[in-house]
């Protein structure tokens, strides 16, 4: 948020010659495919340097007077030669295109699919934005590359070898001038792009955090808004946009200045060129066809060079962006279900911790030595201050996060036995920030389980409250809700969150500041629903209105990480201690 924008953590990168492996591992399955491509770009180099070529017979014929005949002749062959280049270059590019599109739909599938696996750890440490630009800036980079690079790099190799075969063939004095003038371009290209690559890393890590921070800004416009953080988003932003602004200069700068060198120093070579061959022609008969194919030659020697040069910044934003996407497909997912892990056809809720502490980081407890058990049915409250431990207690038994020492047993089987499918099956959750997805009210309902019958998706809008603004929408269940729900109030957006938690069967229900977002009349009004919906389920909650834990079978109040009292609301009073300060109003909840 701003003034306290959460720090992108950065991937250290791969070594380029990993990388560009595992893109090739992507293109090994399209082999043939790749011959074909390779077979259409050197049947497009060599008639490209053979349609070159027929220049010198064309000019001889006329030079020597050979006639129409023999010129209209050559002109026909000339023809031909491009025509075949055409056909080629046309199919190269058709069947590059596909096996591009098709890798990089491979690439997003595997990225997707591996975002899914990931711990929710790896999101409350990587913001939405910078996630999103690995989809959005990095795959398309390697869709650049593959569309054109490889390709490129394939008729540059021709091109140069043919060229130069040519030209040797054609006069060797002149080849010479060409090849003293190659190592100069060569150094002069690497020398500049072996700079420009480590700026292409640190280019595509500030997009990444411009990214990040721009999605955060607009997705918390309102808050942005209320507080008066405009000038403070601007700045904060500000410093963000030239930090990108100065890497991409240093980066474009320095990949863009590979092409107009090479041109200057090739054109000092066609200079040489022209000169020297002049001087062939007039004192040793060189003849003028070979002095213009051998110029063309000299200019087309460096043209394979400028294109790999051109083509540089494209490589290197790809396997810059390759390198972030391997990041993410390299870390590790959720542990996988132990081998002996069992999937009980029915829970009943038994919850029981024995003993639990835990840290988000090896180095800060959270959950201090927490013990505590639920039977089937019973309703479970926790209070405390902010950061005491309450939701980590839920995150623990969802298995979000796995605990560092003690067992947390459902029916008997401790949760690592347990398959981690099954347990969030019968789980069900309503929290305090809900999330409403593209689709109508219906399914946003339904989400909560599949195969749940329209009426039985009523039934739980019912429960919830929520059936009479649902039926004053304009077409009521069947209202499509878009942008997460945002023609929605805050409250009605809950109450289908509740909803979508009550048409499922789970016999375990945890409720994290379900009603936060309910004013007290609505809440009130819920109250009989909810305790429809928590009736044969075990119930944890937590709240910050005590009045929606007074009937709890049992309260746990936390306070940093330990269960410092517990009991039902009677008893807790009685012991006139923490929960009786906060229910009498002598303390606040922070």
């Amino acid at each position: 948020m701003p003034g306290g924008r959460r720090q992108q953590v950065q991937q250290k990168p791969k070594d380029t010659k990993a990388t560009m492996k595992r893109i090739i591992r992507y293109l090994e399955i399209y082999k043939v495919r790749l011959v074909l491509v390779f077979i259409c770009v050197l049947i497009s180099s060599v008639t490209t340097l053979a349609g070159s070529y027929m220049i010198r017979p064309i000019l001889n014929s006329v030079v020597d007077g050979d006639g129409v005949g023999v010129l209209i002749r050559n002109l026909i062959m000339m023809g031909c030669i491009y025509a075949l280049c055409v056909a080629a270059t046309f199919y190269q590019k058709q069947i590059m295109v596909k096996i591009s599109q098709t890798v990089l739909y491979t690439m997003r599938k595997d990225l997707f699919n591996h975002l899914q696996k990931l711990p929710v750890r790896y999101y409350d440490s990587h913001t939405t934005g910078e996630v999103m630009s690995r989809f959005a800036n990095d795959i398309d980079n390697i869709g650049n590359m593959l569309d054109n690079s490889i390709t490129v790099l394939m008729s540059s190799v021709i091109s140069f070898v043919g060229t130069l075969a040519l030209m040797i063939y054609t006069n060797i004095w002149l080849t010479l001038v060409t090849i003293i003038m190659l190592p100069v371009m060569m150094k002069a290209s690497t020398g500049i792009l072996k700079r420009s690559q480590k700026y292409f890393k640190s280019q595509q890590a500030a997009l990444a955090d411009a990214n990040g921070y721009i999605e955060e800004i607009i997705s918390g416009q309102k808050v942005v808004k209320v507080f008066n953080h405009e000038d403070t988003a601007r700045k904060e932003f500000g410093a963000l946009n030239i930090d990108l602004r100065d890497k991409q200069i240093k980066a474009q700068f320095l990949s863009g200045i590979v092409m107009p060198v090479n041109v200057n120093l090739n054109s000092i070579n066609y200079a040489l060129n022209t000169v020297l061959g002049a001087y062939l022609c007039i004192a040793h008969g060189f003849d003028i066809g070979g002095l213009a194919v051998s110029i063309n030659y000299s200019r087309q020697f460096g043209r394979p060079i400028n294109e790999l040069s051109n083509q540089m910044s494209v490589i290197l934003s790809a396997l810059a962006g390759a390198e972030r996407v391997f990041a993410v497909l390299d870390t590790p997912p959720e542990p996988e279900d132990a081998p002996d892990a069992v999937s009980p056809e029915h829970i009943r809720g038994d919850v029981v911790l024995k003993d639990v502490s835990f840290g988000y980081n090896p180095d800060k407890v959270i959950l201090k030595h927490i013990s505590l058990y639920a039977k089937p049915g019973q309703k479970i409250a926790f209070v405390g201050s902010t950061g005491a431990g309450k939701t980590t207690i839920t995150n623990l038994l969802t298995r979000f996060y796995d605990i560092s020492e003690g067992e947390i047993t459902i029916d008997g089987i401790p949760l690592g036995k347990l398959a981690k499918s099954c347990l969030r099956q019968n789980i069900a959750m309503v929290l305090q920030d809900t999330h409403l997805f593209t689709g109508t009210v219906m399914e946003n309902i339904r989400y909560g389980r599949l195969d749940a019958t329209d009426e039985e998706v009523i039934a739980a809008a019912k429960i919830a409250n929520a059936d009479s603004f649902i039926r004053h929408l304009p077409n009521g269940y069947d209202t499509v809700l878009e942008g997460d729900g945002s023609n929605l109030s805050q409250g009605q957006r809950q109450l289908l969150n509740i909803a979508r938690a009550s048409v499922s069967k789970a016999p375990i229900l945890i409720l994290d500041e379900a009603t936060s977002s309910v004013d007290t009349r609505t809440e009130r009004q819920i109250d009989q629903g909810m305790d429809e919906l928590m009736k044969g389920r075990t119930t944890f909650v937590i709240a910050h209105r005590l009045s929606t834990v007074r009937n709890a079978d049992a309260i746990m109040v936390l306070e940093h990480g330990e269960i410092i009292e517990r009991g039902s609301h009677e008893e807790l009073l009685a012991l006139r201690g923490r929960y009786y300060e906060l229910a009498t109003g002598r303390a606040e909840l922070d």
